[in-house]
C-alpha cells in the first residue's frame, strides 16, 4: 500500500465516523425535543396525548386549588384560551394567580395537562431575598439601580 492510498482510507474512514456521529446526535435531539405552545395554540395543533408539551401563559385568577399535601389543580390562560393544570409536587416560590409560568408535562386529553416540571416566571428586577441580605449586610446594596 501506498503512502497516498494509507491517507485515503484514513479520512474515509474519519468521515464515516463523523457522519455516523452527526446522524447519532441528530437522531437524538429529535426524539427529546420539547415544543412550546400558549394554550390557544395548543388547542389548534392535533398533539398526540403521549408526547411532552411545554405550555406558557399566565395562572388565571382563582382558578388555583390545593387538592392535597402536594397536589394542585390550576388553569393556564393567554387572553384567549385556558388549560387546566394538574401537577404533584413542591410549586416554586414566585409561583402565585396572575403570575407568569411555565408547565412542561404530558397532555391528558385536549383541555388537561398532567405536568411534571412548573416553572415560575419573574421580571428583571428579581432578586432572591438571600442574595439582597447578603449585599445588605456587606454594604454594597444600592436601591437605585438602572
Amino acid at each position: 500500500m501506498s503512502l497516498r492510498f494509507q491517507r485515503l482510507i484514513l479520512i474515509l474512514i474519519t468521515l464515516v465516523l463523523l457522519g455516523a456521529a452527526l446522524l447519532l446526535i441528530l437522531f437524538n435531539t429529535k426524539q427529546n425535543i420539547v415544543f412550546f405552545y400558549t394554550p390557544t395554540e395548543l388547542l389548534k395543533n392535533n398533539n398526540s396525548l403521549e408526547k411532552k408539551v411545554r405550555i406558557g401563559g399566565y395562572v388565571k385568577q382563582s382558578s388555583f386549588t390545593k387538592k392535597s399535601l402536594n397536589e394542585y389543580e390550576f388553569k393556564i390562560i393567554d387572553n384567549a384560551n385556558e388549560i387546566l393544570v394538574f401537577y404533584e409536587g413542591i410549586l416554586p416560590d414566585l409561583f402565585r394567580e396572575g403570575q407568569g409560568t411555565v408547565v412542561e408535562g404530558f397532555l391528558n386529553n385536549k383541555n388537561n395537562i398532567i405536568a411534571s416540571k412548573v416553572y415560575a416566571k419573574h421580571d428583571e428586577n428579581y432578586m432572591p431575598a438571600s442574595i439582597k441580605k447578603e449585599l445588605e449586610k456587606n454594604n454594597q446594596w444600592k436601591k437605585n439601580y438602572k
